[in-house]
């Protein structure tokens, strides 16, 4: 049996692809496309987990002098044999990224930054040697290594006096990367200390950047465009490519041939359908384009188990605080818009290009929604459904895996909200408790209008059935004293909701039902009829349940109708 190769999950340094036997998907065509098309200082935005810190590093390793050219046989940008052989290993490259630079406090984070540049500045300890450098050079060069500023103009001045160095040592212009320049940022806003972090990133990047001649050209990535007059004053021969550019699109994120084409190297061909339905649905220029941080995790659990489930890898990586942000903030009309969302449907916004993130602080309501939705398009919450027109964009949700983060917040929304209420939310469990199918039917209308509901599209009756089960499983979890199961087994099949009530040996059997057009009776039959024929009382009446409740709950759009019947089981059964 053929050997396969390794995957590369999260695996961010080019050169462990060959030395260590990974998985590889040839994205080098990328410095080909870069040294065409640069300008002096080059922004990517993308959102996460789409592959930005392995391009870096590409970058970085067929850049930089000494080199191991046969890091890159075979793949694409060997056969570009004139750009090998002018740009190859010719250059000295500063490469940093900013990801981990936060904190509690503004000092922290300075204090991140300053071992972010000392360490890098410790590759080149070999200046320290060098012949073309004066001895207060070296010396300066010798403070940096050991993270000794003395003062924040000298860590303002730093990458671009490291620049100097290399170029006099050198005799050669510098390329400088900088990975994941907004995490800064973002976390500084979070925590309090964002104009000082703002001042701070400006005056390193504008000594580094703006009219050094040391500087042969800059990369930068980050998932946000931050505003040019806030971090990137001044700079000429600025390129910017996000993801509405056609350039570049195709070198962050895997292709529709790239996707098939590795599950088909390791044998699970037959899960490309999932694949594409959960991962794919992002829209960067005209390309079509998967996760690749999905697909590589989903694709190592397919090749130990052929039948393994899909999961939500992306989401589980992130907060999704933006998604919470946006919900808890709705207004009726931007319900109405994430309810179209979730069903499948497109909302058509003006996005504002570059950011900052003051903007959300705004007093002006649209002002603020306008900064949400343009942070949900830029960071792959949302994608285009065709080509944006100036600055309005019609956004849909990329795909399934995405489409469960909106509802599981809206899920965790609602069941802080519900409970919050708790004269209603008692009421509620009360009726459930003891069986008034009218109060209860009464009780979650009211709670389904004041929530967010799945329209009725062309989204799968099992994904509606879902999203209704787990609003009417947090309110019943968050009765903390009850044992509440859901999707267990019980008799021949697998009831939505089964809970039990120690106290009072009461059971209840829920099945819920997504009542098509409206068809409420029917589907409300369908359910009842589900929990006879599947036996789903069984396991309630061996745990010695001696009333069980059943409801067949019938949801569509905002509203619901519930059936119900009581069985008491005699005691020789309990026994």
């Amino acid at each position: 049996m053929e050997r396969k190769k390794k995957l590369p999950i999260g695996i961010e340094f080019f050169k462990d692809f060959r030395r260590d036997d990974f998985y590889y998907v040839d994205k080098t065509g990328f410095i080909r496309d870069l040294v065409d098309m640069r300008g002096l200082v080059n922004l990517f935005t993308r959102p996460r987990r789409f592959g930005k810190s392995l391009n870096m590093d590409m970058l970085k390793t067929f850049f930089e002098i000494g080199t191991d050219p046969s890091c890159f046989e075979g793949l694409e940008i060997s056969r570009e044999r004139a750009i090998c052989e002018e740009h190859m290993g010719k250059y000295p490259v500063i490469s940093i990224t900013l990801k981990g630079v936060e904190g509690r406090s503004f000092q922290t984070a300075y204090d991140m930054l300053e071992i972010v540049v000392s360490t890098e500045a410790r590759r080149f300890k070999s200046l320290l040697d060098s012949d073309r450098l004066m001895p207060y050079e070296k010396e300066k060069l010798y403070q940096m290594m050991k993270g000794d500023f003395g003062s924040e103009a000298e860590l303002q001045d730093s990458l671009r006096l490291l620049t100097e160095l290399l170029s006099e040592h050198y005799g050669k212009q510098v390329i400088v990367l900088i990975d994941e320049y907004d995490v800064p940022l973002d976390k500084a806003y979070q925590m309090g200390y964002y104009q000082e972090m703002v001042s701070l990133i400006r005056a390193l990047f504008s000594q580094t950047l703006k009219t050094n001649s040391n500087l042969y050209f800059a990369v930068i990535t980050g998932c946000l465009r931050i505003a040019k007059e806030s971090i990137f004053t001044g700079l000429n021969n600025f390129k910017v490519r996000t993801i509405s550019d056609t350039d570049f699109a195709e070198y962050f994120g895997f292709t529709d041939k790239e996707v098939r084409d590795m599950l088909s190297y390791y044998g699970v061909e037959d899960s490309f359908d999932e694949i594409k339905e959960w991962y794919d649905g992002y829209h960067f220029g005209d390309a079509d384009i998967y996760c690749p941080w999905d697909v590589l995790n989903q694709c190592d659990k397919l090749r130990a188990w052929a039948d393994a489930p899909m999961e939500a890898h992306w989401e589980n990586s992130s907060s999704n605080a933006i998604v919470k942000d946006i919900i808890a903030t709705a207004t009726e009309t931007t319900k109405h818009q994430i309810e179209a969302l979730i069903s499948g449907e497109a909302v058509e916004k003006v996005l504002i290009p570059e950011l900052t993130y003051t903007d959300l602080e705004s007093e002006d309501e649209e002002t603020r929604q306008t900064y949400l939705w343009s942070v949900l398009f830029a960071t792959g919450y949302l994608t285009d459904a065709g080509k944006p027109e100036g600055q309005r964009h019609k956004l849909v949700i990329p795909n399934r895996e995405v489409k469960r983060i909106y509802e599981n917040r809206i899920l965790s929304w609602f069941r802080v909200k519900t409970v919050s209420d708790t004269a209603r939310w008692r009421k509620f469990c009360e009726s459930v408790k003891t069986g008034d199918a009218a109060e209860l039917q009464n009780l979650l209308n009211g709670f389904l209008a004041d929530s967010i509901s799945i329209r009725d599209t062309f989204v799968k009756k099992q994904m509606k059935e879902n999203f209704y089960h787990g609003m009417i499983l947090g309110l019943l979890r968050a009765e903390g004293s009850w044992s509440v199961m859901s999707n267990a087994e019980s008799g021949v099949g697998y009831t939505d909701i089964r809970l039990e009530i120690p106290l009072t040996k009461t059971g209840c059997i829920i099945e819920v039902k997504y009542a098509e057009d409206g068809k409420y009776a029917q589907a409300c039959a369908q359910a009842m009829e589900q929990i006879e024929e599947g036996g789903y009382a069984e396991t309630l009446r061996q745990d010695g349940m001696r009333t069980i409740h059943k409801y067949g709950i019938a949801c569509y759009k905002k509203s619901c109708e519930a059936a119900y019947a009581m069985e008491s089981v005699p005691r020789d059964r309990e026994s």
